[in-house]
């Protein structure tokens, strides 16, 4: 096993290109890390990086052992998942990210749920609303709540889920009611937007009476953290663009009050990513098939 350790150390350090990063992924020290890569050289007799205090790069021969290794650990995983379909009792562990919101509400209650019902696997969550790299980050399953970009990944659909712009009551009162999407680009209103590494400019995809129109809008406040843009339009701070569930029950209470009702956003998609490959693994489908289940269970008829 200390071998397979080594070589799967060895794959993150290459794929994050960082000592550092690829111990926070394991989940080891980067004492510990280092020494796996040192061990493995000696194995192979040959330098699998070149090393400065600024740069850690793959040398030819560790170009070419990268290749093997990956070889080398899907063999492993794929005997594994036989094992798993014989013995009927998947085991391993499955690191999963969710945005924040759909993380809090959705995932993480199902997390001791689905550990209740397979006790061998194990469950490491990581919430977080900024851009993942699914295959670089070693994810097994991704779930989002947006419009996916192209990639080599697959999707699995879980529902389309509806957009609301909205505002609190003291803000409307400030600045009143937008008369039409065009207002959004002037300094009549404030809107609030989130913002991660990587974002495109703010425009936000409404349904006119003339079609889908991308209106270009800016506000004084952004930030990467779903919850915070509700608490600053809960606050009056600006005009905010969310999917319905987030907050159905503020528009419900009457603390959040739709805006433009006549141009909505358009809807967004609910789902999770994946590669091919993770989803050989019977460990895998399984959680994405209970947490599909568990997440059109709790989804209102107008998510």
């Amino acid at each position: 096993m200390a071998y397979l350790d080594n070589i799967r150390t060895f794959v993150r350090v290459y794929e994050l290109g960082n000592m550092s990063a690829a111990a926070r992924d394991q989940r080891i020290s980067a004492a510990v890390t280092s020494a796996r890569i040192a061990s493995l050289e000696e194995h192979l007799d040959i330098r699998l990086f070149q090393r400065t205090t600024r740069m850690l790069k793959p040398t030819e021969q560790g170009v070419l052992f990268y290749a093997g290794a990956c070889k080398i650990l899907e063999a492993v995983e794929e005997a594994e998942a036989d094992i798993t379909s014989v013995t009927r009792s998947p085991r391993g562990t499955l690191h999963v990210a969710a945005p924040l919101v759909m993380g809090q509400r959705f995932i993480a209650p199902a997390v001791p749920l689905f550990k209740e019902a397979y006790p061998l696997i194990n469950i490491r969550l990581r919430l977080s609303d900024r851009k993942l790299d699914v295959a670089g980050e070693g994810l097994d399953a991704a779930f989002f709540v947006g419009i996916p970009e192209d990639s080599n990944l697959r999707i699995r659909k879980i529902a389309d889920c509806a957009r609301v712009l909205c505002a609190s009551p003291d803000y409307i009162t400030r600045r009143g009611q937008p008369e039409s999407s065009a207002e959004l680009s002037t300094d009549k209103h404030d809107c609030l937007n989130l913002r991660y590494p990587g974002a495109p400019e703010f425009q936000w995809p409404l349904e006119t009476p003339d079609g889908l129109k991308r209106v270009a809008v800016s506000g004084p406040f952004e930030t990467d953290h779903g919850d915070v843009l509700t608490n600053w339009a809960l606050e009056g701070h600006g005009i905010v663009l969310k999917p319905l569930f987030e907050v159905a029950d503020h528009l419900k209470s009457g603390r959040l009050f739709r805006v433009l009702p006549n141009e909505p956003p358009i809807p967004i998609q609910m789902g999770c990513l994946y590669s091919h490959r993770r989803l050989q693994d019977p460990k895998a489908r399984l959680l994405m098939d209970f947490m599909v289940a568990h997440i059109e269970a709790m989804l209102p008829d107008n998510a």
